[in-house]
């Protein structure tokens, strides 16, 4: 057991809720609309440090003024966070911070339904998938992302201007090159280690020999900050045309392979619910390696989607792990 309980008060439709977790596995059962994700919600911000879902005026109950959470540790330790409307305060041991530190920061591995269309989704939802898990592997990757988002917000605002030089974008441009060169070779090398597991791992879903390989897609060829830079200058006229950036790593795509033809299209609903599981027992694993800590799995009303036998898979590789599901009907 990691997490021991949680108490939730004014939290989405709560006035006060508490769950006592249990040593392994705990369900949180009840219909839709009774907030069961909002549980795995407040969890998530306590051990990640902010929502998977919204901002924090969304969460507070209508009608009420703040919110609080309240988690304990096994261990005993306490997290406990409230938001008033305005600042969100963070409090461990007496000590106040408006941030979740670092340290009190606990791996997780969040499992949705939407997750199980990852690979027919588009490209924009693929690399939000990825550079979440990205970022939870590697903090470079975390700090990267945010000031590459940055640049880029800024480049594009830049460039919806009539009348703009390429003088005034290349302070953008430098900063695009080093982050996109720094996020690129990053995720080279994280798929890499995906890969070396995927197919086995597929498999041992499967039980097949079938193959299984995600193709990292991107703009870049061969990657350096001076080439990174020299596309982007020579882009100028294009996308002032446009209005916005036309190159660059926010355009990467991560294409899933099934015997080596496009995942999508050729492998089947069941074939890709055991490629998405397959790739979420990899995050698992290299989180504890990266991490030396056990996540946390949210399972948020993923069981109704998945047959007997990838449920079975489910609980086999997560036997290990808390786990807490949210369910609207009992799991054997």
């Amino acid at each position: 057991m990691i997490i021991k309980s949680i108490k939730l008060t004014n939290f989405r439709n709560h006035s006060s809720y508490t769950l006592e977790c249990q040593d392994e596995t705990s369900l949180i059962l009840g219909a839709n609309g009774y907030g069961k994700t909002s549980v795995l919600e407040a969890i998530y911000i306590l051990t990640r440090g902010k929502s998977f879902r919204a901002t924090d005026p969304d969460i507070i109950k209508r009608g009420t003024e703040y919110y609080r959470i309240e988690l304990e540790y096994a261990s005993g330790e306490q997290t406990v966070v409230t938001y008033d409307g305005k600042t969100k305060t963070f409090i461990i041991l007496d000590k106040k911070s408006k941030r979740l530190p670092k340290k009190q920061k606990y791996p997780v591995i969040l499992f949705q339904p939407s997750d199980l269309n990852l690979i027919s989704h588009s490209p924009g939802r693929r690399r939000t998938y990825f550079d979440h898990i990205f970022s939870e592997f590697d903090e470079n990757y975390a700090t990267s992302l945010s000031k590459y988002e940055k640049a880029l917000k800024q480049r594009n605002e830049l460039l919806k201007n009539d009348f703009i030089s390429k003088d005034a974008l290349f302070s953008w441009n430098i900063l695009l090159a080093k982050y996109g060169t720094i996020l690129h070779n990053l995720r080279q090398k994280f798929i890499q280690e995906i890969n070396q597991q995927l197919t086995t791992t597929y498999r041992s879903i499967s039980e097949n020999q079938d193959e299984v390989f995600i193709n990292y897609h991107s703009d870049l060829d061969i990657v350096s900050e001076t080439i990174y830079l020299e596309k982007l200058e020579h882009s100028f006229e294009r996308d002032s045309y446009l209005g916005h950036t036309s190159f660059g790593i926010h355009r990467d795509d991560y294409i899933f392979e099934f015997n080596h033809k496009v995942a999508d299209g050729s492998a089947s609903r069941g074939e890709t619910r055991s490629i998405v599981l397959a790739l979420k027992f990899i995050e698992a694993n290299l989180l504890y390696q990266k991490t030396h800590k056990k996540p946390i799995i949210l399972l948020d009303d993923v069981f109704s989607e998945l047959d007997e036998t990838r449920r079975k898979s489910l609980i086999k590789n997560f036997k290990h792990n808390q786990v807490i599901i949210t369910s609207v009907e009992s799991i054997d």
